[in-house]
């Protein structure tokens, strides 16, 4: 954690079954959503065409915290914002896989997915072997696929490497442990340096070329000319750099803003305004408090809803209005009054349970 402390994570023997049908389902789903909010991304930080239309208003995006000027213009390799995303899905009682949110600045948490498969196959090795799971151990080597893609055509051999903020991160193992898997360099930012419009990693054997940063920092510390001044984790002139052609960055600056929760409101829109399709895997409702009816409407039901701040992520700014007292409900109605952009509401799911290991015994938990 953010404090250093080492903690165990949890391991359920009994797996969670997705069969074949269902996960095509899903994975179409995703491809769908990924390639519209790619469109996106590159649309706002160029032509703003869906602006324009008014498919959403203009002042929600670029309003949004994690709305990057700066970035305005930029051109990323191959047309590329969005190369690692993580989407949180959830299964409803109804049996439908929903969108709950989506994470394309620095999505976290495929080593322990990774690790989890390699204890259940040293687990239950006759078992994995005949049902015929598929496997998750080549994701490094996609990882790193994606990755090289991002090179420059007239580099043969691109340098690649992970950017870390340190061993205090509380994602840090996973930095370390994707770095290993790929076989490339773990750097912090005090580890590379910009000359002459490159950027150069420092080694033992002087400075080395780098065509291709994964980086693991968030945008507001990734470079201190560019965003936070006070960053001491960046690498100052990295944005100019990009800008120019000579390194690439996965994902590029700027795609948090497809994280904001009021956005995702707006990501079916999105599907059918680029791809001319019907979403295929839905989102949850979502009031935006921003519109007054909408806000108005959660004013007065905030005992059956779950209120989320548009920036907070892992159960931070969050109100679950069943399970609240009235003083947390006030204090909430207070806030979403006097910053209403910054607030979504949706109602409370009932999910679907599977059986899950807890003690010595059997426990149907949410999914």
């Amino acid at each position: 954690d953010e404090q250093g402390t080492e903690k165990i994570f949890p391991f359920d023997c009994i797996p969670r079954i997705v069969d074949t049908f269902e996960w095509s389902h899903i994975e179409a789903g995703l491809r769908q959503r990924i390639t519209a909010l790619n469109a996106f991304i590159n649309d706002i930080y160029g032509p703003q065409e869906i602006l324009k239309e008014g498919i959403i208003p203009r002042e929600l995006v670029t309003g949004a915290k994690s709305y990057r000027k700066v970035c305005e213009g930029l051109k990323p390799p191959r047309g590329i914002w969005c190369h690692i995303t993580g989407t949180d899905l959830i299964r409803h009682s109804d049996g439908g896989i929903y969108v709950l949110e989506d994470n394309l600045r620095c999505p976290s948490g495929v080593s322990y997915v990774l690790q989890n498969r390699l204890l259940m196959r040293r687990t239950f090795p006759k078992m994995i072997s005949a049902v015929g799971v598929r496997p998750v151990d080549d994701y490094p080597l996609h990882l790193y696929s994606t990755l090289r893609h991002l090179a420059p055509d007239d580099v043969a051999d691109p340098t690649v490497v992970v950017l870390t903020p340190g061993i205090y991160n509380s994602a840090y193992y996973e930095h370390s442990f994707l770095a290993q898997q790929m076989g490339v360099e773990l750097v912090e930012g005090r580890d590379l340096v910009v000359r002459d419009g490159f950027v150069y990693m420092r080694t033992t054997d002087g400075f080395e070329k780098v065509h291709v940063i994964y980086r693991r920092i968030d945008d507001d510390f990734l470079d201190p000319e560019a965003f936070r001044p006070d960053s001491m984790l960046g690498v100052p002139g990295l944005l100019d750099v990009y800008r120019r052609g000579n390194v690439a960055l996965a994902n590029a600056p700027g795609t948090g803003i497809a994280d904001d929760k009021v956005i995702y409101a707006f990501v079916p829109e999105m599907i059918r305004y680029y791809l001319g399709t019907e979403p295929i895997l839905p989102n949850v409702d979502t009031y935006v408090c921003e519109v007054e009816e909408q806000r108005k409407y959660v004013l007065a039901n905030l005992d059956k809803l779950v209120v989320k701040a548009a920036n907070e992520a892992g159960g931070y700014g969050m109100l679950i209005g069943p399970h609240a007292t009235q003083e947390e409900r006030n204090k909430f109605a207070e806030l979403i009054k006097a910053d209403p952009r910054n607030y979504i509401a949706q109602p409370t799911l009932s999910l679907s349970r599977v059986p899950t290991l807890t003690g010595d015994h059997f426990e149907g938990r949410h999914v």
